[in-house]
């Protein structure tokens, strides 16, 4: 199933977030994004009734292996394609602002040879 690019947003900011952080609750997701508590709220129940999060009686959001799946594609693509952009001599902010551009576009074909190209130059 597709999903908008907006949601594989929200995913991977929970994922980052659970990484950084450990619990993650809708404001941090937020702050984080810069977006309105009532936007994030407004995205979270949509995640939440499409199978992808669960919310714990604490507030603490819980990815659900279907939004975890898409998360940590997106957080790899964005990983992946910021540091090779930056070995290519892209300025870091603008590899990490083109790579969380360019990892909801790219097909899997694209992405796949592009994660092999960089695997054979370690």
């Amino acid at each position: 199933m597709k999903i908008q690019e907006s949601a594989e947003n929200y995913l991977e900011t929970i994922l980052m977030l659970q990484k950084r952080k450990g619990a993650v609750r809708s404001i941090d997701v937020a702050n984080e994004l810069g977006f309105s508590k009532p936007s994030v709220s407004v995205a979270m129940k949509n995640l939440r009734e499409n199978g992808y999060i669960d919310v714990d009686p604490d507030g603490f959001l819980i990815l659900l292996d279907a939004g975890r799946q898409i998360a940590e594609k997106m957080y790899e693509r964005h990983t992946l394609l910021s540091d090779w952009l930056m070995t290519l001599g892209v300025d870091p902010d603008t590899a990490v602002h083109d790579a969380c551009r360019i990892e909801h576009v790219i097909s899997s074909e694209s992405f796949d040879a592009i994660k092999r190209h960089t695997k054979q130059k370690e």
